[in-house]
């Protein structure tokens, strides 16, 4: 049997234009679309990195104050975390503020990257959108072109920004260009990989996912090999299957090394050209990877709302269980490594973490922050899926049965609520055996898990908060990634920063303690969730008054 195509033979797109016919009209189209998401993620970014020099420069009043800091940044925990930190022999703010500070603007970049090309190609096709433009003379590659544009345009202004910015504090011009360089270099990076996963899957979570994935692998093999390259021995070239390696092995301020971003634009324009071969081998609206054919029937057991929510998120769950494992056993097993690291820091950095009589106990609080913060990305995706189900229209066919407004969304919070205290729960069986295994004291598995486990309340905070934004006013969900962007600054680098003890309190995850370092705050856990369940219950007060349509 002969195949249909819904596509365009080619003679009909040469009489009507070109390929990428309509670039430009589309660009304009995004960007009047994004004028809130462009200048946002640019000059979130700039301003993000300003304050890191910011707080620095304030924090730092002599060369011996850069040399404490040497310590930890210097040491196999520090290059497992934050890079290698090139030119830390000879320590000054503006290589400190590369090396240490550089990975997490970097990351941001790659997460707008991918995030964007997402939006405007897979998400389009998803909305029917996308159908509509390419009815009129528009080429085949126009929107992706456009995509890839308006996401070098972003990864420019980046650069261009965080490079002045440097520059107009005094810090080399040379080196401060290249460290702008080097942030947009990852942001081009993920977009092009992102060009590739939204040909893969129909659903733009399934491709934003797979290029999430790949972004967390990079930081792995990053961190796996920046730690092997300062402990002197083990995989070091692991750093350069990375994206986000080949940015820092720029060594901006040290070596000033251009060329390596040279592989960063190779990578960028391979993964391109991958995607756009892939784009003309599937449907339009298809992806490459075809669903998994359901049953004809619907399960007895997904006769309510709760049932039926669970199996929106199931494959959500399973698949942050099993990184959230792998990654805990990987984290776990580097235990008794990051500590050696610690042993010829001096007391007043390693205070930070409990002093040196109780170092390990302070790590361990850390990675339970770690995951608690990981936990709290997954609750904000499983409230993005509310707002993807009633945007497609999936929440409408729901609703028009029997199932009320308060049951559907407390359904879905209820399953993401569950959801929170067992991934806190892999995480730290992962990290307990990790861990244990590294150091050979088995007690470490039982403080591990306590100790993620523990977080559940600050999570269920967060989820909550992201639920009420969605009921009320979903325009404004994606506010909600400021709190865990919050709680990793003052979790990781409030010491460092000289964060005032009030606003630290401000974030939810600095009420309940870092265990086994401090002990559990039963208090806390109390109001946490008490606060949580009131928000939840605003949430879906909210959501029974509202029009339906408000978040598409």
């Amino acid at each position: 049997m002969a195949t249909v195509t819904l596509d365009r033979p080619a003679h009909a797109v040469s009489a009507r234009g070109n390929a990428v016919t309509g670039t430009g009209r589309l660009l304009r189209f995004m960007l009047r679309r994004d004028r809130i998401r462009f200048p946002a993620w640019i000059l979130g970014l700039t301003l993000l990195m300003t304050y890191f020099a910011t707080a620095l420069e304030t924090l730092v009043k002599s060369p011996a104050d850069l040399e404490g800091l040497t310590a930890f940044s210097g040491s196999p925990a520090g290059a497992l975390f934050s890079g290698r930190g090139f030119g830390f022999d000879d320590l000054t703010i503006e290589r400190f503020l590369a090396g240490q500070y550089g990975l997490y603007v970097a990351i941001g970049a790659g997460l707008m990257g991918l995030l964007t090309v997402v939006r405007h190609t897979r998400a389009e096709e998803r909305s029917g959108r996308a159908e509509l433009i390419r009815a009129n003379v528009v080429g085949r590659h126009a929107q992706l072109t456009a995509a890839l544009t308006l996401a070098t345009a972003m990864a420019v202004l980046v650069a261009l920004l965080i490079g002045a910015m440097m520059i107009s504090r005094g810090y080399d011009a040379g080196g401060s260009l290249l460290f702008g360089a080097s942030v947009g270099a990852v942001a081009l990076t993920f977009a092009g990989i992102a060009t590739v996963t939204v040909q893969l899957s129909e659903y733009p979570r399934a491709a934003s996912g797979a290029a999430g994935a790949v972004l967390g692998a990079a930081f792995m093999l990053r961190g796996l090999g920046d730690m092997a390259a300062v402990q002197g021995s083990g995989p070091a070239w692991l750093s350069w299957l990375s994206p986000i390696g080949w940015s820092q092995q720029t060594a901006p301020y040290v070596h000033d090394r251009w060329w390596p971003l040279a592989i960063s634009m190779a990578f960028t324009a391979a993964a391109a050209g991958v995607g756009y071969a892939l784009s003309v081998r599937r449907d339009f609206g298809a992806g490459l990877v075809p669903p998994r054919l359901g049953s004809p029937r619907a399960a007895a057991w997904l006769a309510s709302p709760l049932a039926l929510a669970f199996r929106l998120h199931r494959a959500s769950l399973i698949g942050w269980s099993m990184s959230l494992l792998v990654a805990g056993l990987a984290y776990g097993s580097f235990t008794q490594p990051l500590l050696d690291g610690f042993a010829d820091a001096p007391e007043d950095l390693i205070a930070v973490m409990g002093g040196s009589e109780n170092l390990l106990a302070g790590f361990l609080g850390t990675l339970g922050l770690t995951m608690a913060l990981a936990v709290g990305v997954y609750a904000v995706l499983a409230v993005q899926t509310l707002r993807a189900e009633e945007a497609e229209g999936r929440a409408e066919s729901v609703l028009a049965t029997a199932v009320s407004r308060p049951a559907w969304v407390a359904s879905h919070f209820a399953v993401a609520a569950l959801g929170v205290p067992w991934l806190l729960l892999v995480a730290g069986v992962g990290m307990g055996v990790g861990a244990a295994v590294s150091t050979g004291d088995e007690g470490l598995f039982g403080q591990l898990v306590l100790g993620h486990v523990a977080h559940t309340p600050a999570v269920w905070l967060v989820l909550a908060a992201a639920t009420v934004l969605y009921a009320a006013l979903p325009r404004v969900l994606p506010a909600i990634w400021g709190v865990l962007a919050y709680g990793l600054i003052v979790g990781f680098f409030a010491p460092i920063l000289d964060i005032p003890d009030t606003a630290v309190r401000l974030s939810p995850f600095e009420h309940i303690g870092e265990y086994p370092l401090v002990d559990i705050s039963l208090v806390a856990v109390v109001v946490l969730t008490v606060l949580a369940a009131a928000v939840a219950q605003a949430a879906v007060a909210a959501f029974r008054r509202r029009d339906l349509a408000g978040g598409a």
